[in-house]
């Protein structure tokens, strides 16, 4: 393992004051319905900040977003954000859907330019669209009054020409009135104190809350971290190697590795974290577990 993440396990880290927020995905089948119900009725207890839903790529889950959102905020009292991307649709699309969430109740968006509808294929904007997410933040705030969340690439976005260019294009969308920026996931916990430094250096003052991806499988997170530009440490190949077949070792070990990454952010100073679920509670809970994120009292519906 890391020598650099062995120190902190045992440090005696405060974990009241910790914010978590947990990211789902819409499901595709009635089989995966059930898995996102039983996450979100095992995870509603942590109490988080906020739980956001996802588009698929090129909009592919637009509706089933919208039921998940509006099912989260009649049936339980988290709070939703809803992804909105600029992909496949109109601005008056794009705006009517920000109304239609407002009017729900919902006051969260987590404003994204978002994926293209074909794996391999580069972005182009819809021409009566937002063309990219800073468009679509100044278009949010036109439509209402909404707490806007923005994405943000501690290894830089994989399409940004240079460090110093994304970081220029998360500053304009936060001074277009983003209020917060989630980071893409990381796992070089270096990577994201660098990427710290240049923010504090552009000004940029909003909560920038780290994303964590617990690793359900490792095949998967190396896959996902291609696709987005997030680096995997020549270590993490020592600790899973062999574990194809054995996912409960496997498990423990990604239950672990999170909960180290989490206290060396914590050391510095972080106390806000969002997990990427994957609609898979057990993960999750372990890890906001040993954090010291443990059940609120019982929670109701928004009508209770």
């Amino acid at each position: 393992m890391n020598a650099k993440l062995q120190p902190v396990i045992g440090a005696a880290l405060p974990a009241h004051d910790l914010s978590v927020s947990f990211e789902f995905f819409p499901p595709k089948t009635e089989a995966m319905q059930a898995q996102l119900w039983d996450c979100i009725q095992r995870l509603e207890p942590l109490a988080p900040a906020f739980v956001s839903v996802t588009y698929g790529a090129g909009g592919s889950t637009r509706e089933r977003t919208h039921e998940t959102v509006a099912r989260i905020r009649q049936e339980t009292r988290l709070e939703p954000a809803a992804h909105l991307t600029c992909v496949a649709a109109s601005r008056d699309e794009v705006d009517a859907v920000a109304r239609a969430y407002w009017e729900s109740g919902v006051r969260h968006i987590v404003a994204l330019r978002g994926d293209p509808p074909e794996a391999g294929t580069r972005y182009a904007p819809h021409p009566e669209g937002y063309a990219f997410a800073l468009d679509l933040v100044q278009g949010l705030r036109r439509v209402a009054d909404f707490e806007i969340s923005v994405a943000a690439y501690p290894e830089g976005h994989p399409e940004a020409p240079s460090l110093e260019a994304d970081i220029d294009t998360l500053k304009r969308k936060i001074d277009a009135g983003a209020t917060r920026a989630i980071t893409q996931f990381f796992f070089d916990v270096d990577a994201y104190r660098r990427f710290m430094d240049r923010v504090a250096a552009a000004n940029i003052t909003v909560p920038i809350v780290p994303g964590i991806l617990p690793v359900v499988g490792f095949a998967t997170a190396k896959r996902f971290a291609g696709a987005c530009g997030a680096s995997v440490p020549a270590w993490m190949d020592e600790l899973f190697d062999g574990l194809d077949n054995d996912p409960e070792t496997r498990k423990l070990i990604a239950a672990a590795l999170a909960v180290e990454q989490c206290r060396l952010l914590m050391a510095d100073g972080v106390r806000d974290f969002h997990f990427y679920t994957l609609n898979r509670p057990d993960l999750v809970q372990a890890i906001c577990h040993a954090l010291g994120v443990r059940p609120q009292a019982a929670h109701g519906s928004h009508g209770a």
